[in-house]
């Protein structure tokens, strides 16, 4: 299925007193977007951390406590997701989770589910100052392509979307779009990572998703603000918008942003493109550097 709808979300940030209250919002959330025919659902980075909610002030509030109480909730956090994919029939990018690994480290991980259940993850490669030196959540090492029934997948979490060469190998192994859960607090954070993404959209000829948390949660240690408008990026060139932002969401809006994509459109461009970015990349490192 080269074209479909997908629907990137402007994810805001609940509290919860119960697992049900958290259920009956993504089901929601899910339903929503099914009802309007999208395919692929995209949600935030660190969405998830909603759930800390769920154990109280003495958790919330401690960034490192936070972490660990939450992997007790993570398998019923993937159950649910696969169960509502399999019921509404769509690949749903779950919101990424602290996961913790065998040595004790924690990774940033965004999971993809379709109808079959768990198809694939990709763990943040990049971390933020803040995720470094106060957070203590580590780096993964490995970029990878997700193979699905809509083509082949990349997924850049929030930051690593600065970064072109993660991008233009998940795009050499076939991937022709790519999702980016973003969480950021502040205006520049979310431009930083807008403007990234529009720069791996430019680079490669390839389409971007960009999904981000939004609004106030006092009550959090770890994502008290959230900054950003949910936006799909493109190519720019024909038969693409002239500012390469195909849709985008309104301000301080909870709700889905959708768009129709066609992935056959990304071949066309690379081969009949006022220019070839992405054909020429390779070139660059042709060159010679300046004399000092």
């Amino acid at each position: 299925m080269s074209a479909f709808k997908l629907a990137a979300a402007q994810y805001d940030i609940g509290f919860f007193n119960r697992w049900e209250e958290f259920a009956d919002k993504l089901d929601s959330w899910v339903a929503m977007a099914a009802q309007q025919d999208a395919k692929l659902l995209v949600f935030p980075e660190y969405g998830s951390m909603e759930l800390a909610s769920l154990f109280g002030a003495e958790v919330y509030r401690d960034l490192s406590r936070q972490l660990h109480e939450m992997q007790s909730i993570l398998p019923k956090f993937h159950d649910l997701h696969m169960e509502l994919a399999k019921r509404h029939d769509v690949m749903i990018l779950a919101s990424s989770f602290p996961t913790i690994q065998d040595n004790g480290s924690f990774l940033n991980r965004a999971n993809l589910f379709d109808p079959s259940g768990l198809i694939g993850f990709q763990d943040k490669l990049t971390m933020t100052r803040f995720e470094n030196e106060q957070w203590h959540i580590s780096a993964g090492d490995q970029i990878k392509v997700i193979d699905t029934d809509l083509g082949r997948v990349g997924v850049h979490i929030c930051y690593d979307s600065e970064f072109p060469m993660i991008a233009n190998q998940q795009v050499a192994a076939g991937a022709d779009l790519l999702l980016v859960p973003s969480c950021t607090d502040t205006e520049a954070g979310f431009h930083r990572v807008r403007i990234g993404c529009q720069a791996r959209a430019l680079e490669n000829q390839c389409y971007v998703v960009q999904s981000p948390t939004i609004g106030h949660a006092p009550w959090s240690e770890a994502v008290d603000i959230n900054t950003g408008r949910a936006s799909v990026y493109t190519p720019v060139d024909y038969g693409f918008p002239d500012n390469g932002i195909l849709v985008q969401g309104e301000n301080d809006q909870a709700g889905w942003v959708y768009a129709d994509v066609d992935l056959s459109e990304i071949a066309r461009i690379r081969d009949e493109g006022q220019v070839f970015n992405y054909r020429d990349w390779p070139k660059q490192f042709e060159l010679k550097g300046p004399q000092g």
